[in-house]
């Protein structure tokens, strides 16, 4: 008799381990670090050009003191002319620059900043300048100009609408605006006003009275101020300042002279 042996049943296999779920690949340290350098530039340059609005005088941070040569020109600064700008345009077509408009004034320009022209606040700037037209540079030499960077026929049409008696420039590129310092960030124009002189036996350069931005009334009182004070560094005190300030020492002394008097007599 034949004795039948069971066959011994075959090992299974083991289950294969869980797949793990891959994550997010991992980003390159070249790939971090250059992201990283493209935000650090776009951060630098945006707390420059919002230095150069922000800065008091509209001044560039940094700006060297006495010199306009390496920033945007402050109060004070001394301007070399040739170059400074570029080349801008009238609203009548013609061609010309920042050193031809001193040149042809008898003591100065001063030119106010518009962001565009027919537009409500820049009417109001405008007229505003228009209606201290004649005291601003009747007796004080100096030629009055608007700045924006409008076309000619815009300007034009804006000139002879609201009879404005001086030139308006066209700058569509903004180079004049922006050595100025009056070029908003990423794009546009800050309202604002310089007061630019002749420096005496200097050709081609010129001292920088006033330069701020600010509303359409402010503006025009800051050429106001200018021209009272003769635009002294450091924030020179017009004469009609001075003699208010002299009367007044004069009454406060009278009043002290007064209360010794009286004091002496109750004595």
């Amino acid at each position: 008799m034949v004795e039948l042996r069971k066959r011994k049943p075959k090992d299974e296999a083991p289950a294969p381990p869980p797949k793990k779920k891959s994550g997010p690949k991992p980003k390159s340290a070249k790939e971090d670090t250059s992201k990283a350098e493209v935000t650090k530039e776009d951060v630098a340059s945006a707390v420059q050009e919002a230095a150069a609005v922000s800065a008091p005088n509209g001044a560039a941070a940094g700006a060297k003191k006495g010199t306009a040569a390496n920033g945007v020109p402050k109060v004070g600064d001394s301007i070399d002319l040739e170059g400074f700008g570029g080349e801008v345009e009238t609203h009548d077509g013609e061609k010309t620059s920042l050193k031809q408009l001193v040149a042809d004034s008898k003591s100065g320009v001063v030119i106010f900043t518009y962001p565009k022209a027919s537009t409500p606040g820049c009417t109001t700037q405008a007229c505003l300048f228009r209606d201290s037209y004649d005291p601003l540079t009747s007796t004080t030499g100096l030629t009055l100009y608007g700045l924006s960077t409008d076309s000619p026929k815009s300007n034009t049409n804006f000139r002879t609408k609201q009879s404005l008696p001086y030139t308006l420039l066209c700058d569509p590129t903004a180079s004049l605006i922006a050595a100025l310092g009056f070029k908003k960030a990423p794009k546009g124009t800050v309202r604002g006003v310089v007061v630019i002189e002749k420096v005496a036996g200097q050709e081609g350069t010129a001292k920088v009275l006033a330069a701020e931005s600010g509303g359409p009334a402010a503006t025009v009182e800051v050429v106001r101020n200018a021209v009272m004070g003769k635009g002294k560094e450091g924030g020179g005190k017009s004469e009609n300042q001075k003699e208010r300030e002299d009367k007044e020492a004069a009454e406060t002394a009278t009043e002290v002279a007064d209360s010794a008097a009286k004091v002496d007599g109750e004595d």
